[in-house]
């Protein structure tokens, strides 16, 4: 397995296993608008390397280490931690523009970079299959389109404790970086370009209707 991924990984337990058993570090680093806000900009990054649970951080570390090696080995180590990052950042602005008059919002977990490099990984190999469940195969872009607009009911419904809208940003965050880096896939890839492109604009129009 690649240096880098395996590094990421190990930041990720470690920060996350501290997390569990330091509420004080917890505190210190998770994503809190007020806080953010107020100019502590590092929890836009340490709060990614945070999770809830055990269950939480092993879903999240999962899908990486089966979708990060595609990234890598289409478009290498710095690209791969661009969009990771990228994908982070992407994240928690999304998170900001929305949630900005909340000043209690609090957010934790390394899903929108995850959501970033699965992007990334579909819109390189667009005839990837996904294991539902670990079980039942479906292509890849549906099951990203569906992610999206699942995220965007989230973001609407606010009835529970996910972070979707850091998962919305991070996916964004990894589609446009990956068209940055090969633009070529504008003609190679045309329509899952395209067809990854509608939640996006989902997003946008029921934000710009005041439906969100």
């Amino acid at each position: 397995m690649n240096s880098i991924l395996i590094a990421i990984i190990i930041a990720n337990v470690l920060m996350s296993y501290k997390g569990f058993n330091d509420n004080h570090f917890f505190r210190k680093y998770e994503f809190h608008m007020g806080r953010v806000l107020s100019g502590e900009k590092i929890r836009i990054i340490s709060s990614a390397f945070l999770h809830a649970d055990m269950s939480h951080l092993l879903f999240n570390m999962l899908t990486l280490y089966f979708f990060a090696p595609v990234v890598i080995s289409y478009l290498g180590d710095l690209s791969f931690i661009l969009i990771y990052f990228g994908s982070i950042i992407f994240g928690s602005l999304l998170t900001i523009y929305f949630h900005k008059r909340n000043y209690g919002y609090r957010a934790i977990g390394a899903s929108g970079a995850v959501t970033g490099i699965l992007y990334s990984a579909i819109l390189l190999r667009p005839d990837m299959m996904l294991g539902l469940f670990f079980i039942v195969p479906i292509p890849a872009y549906l099951f990203g389109i569906v992610y999206l607009l699942y995220s965007i009911y989230g973001m609407k419904a606010n009835n529970d404790n996910i972070g979707h809208t850091a998962h919305f940003g991070g996916a964004i965050g990894g589609y446009a970086i990956t068209l940055l880096l090969q633009p070529q896939l504008l003609f190679d890839h045309a329509l899952m370009v395209a067809l990854l492109t509608i939640p996006i604009v989902v997003l946008f129009g029921m934000a710009k209707m005041g439906k969100l």
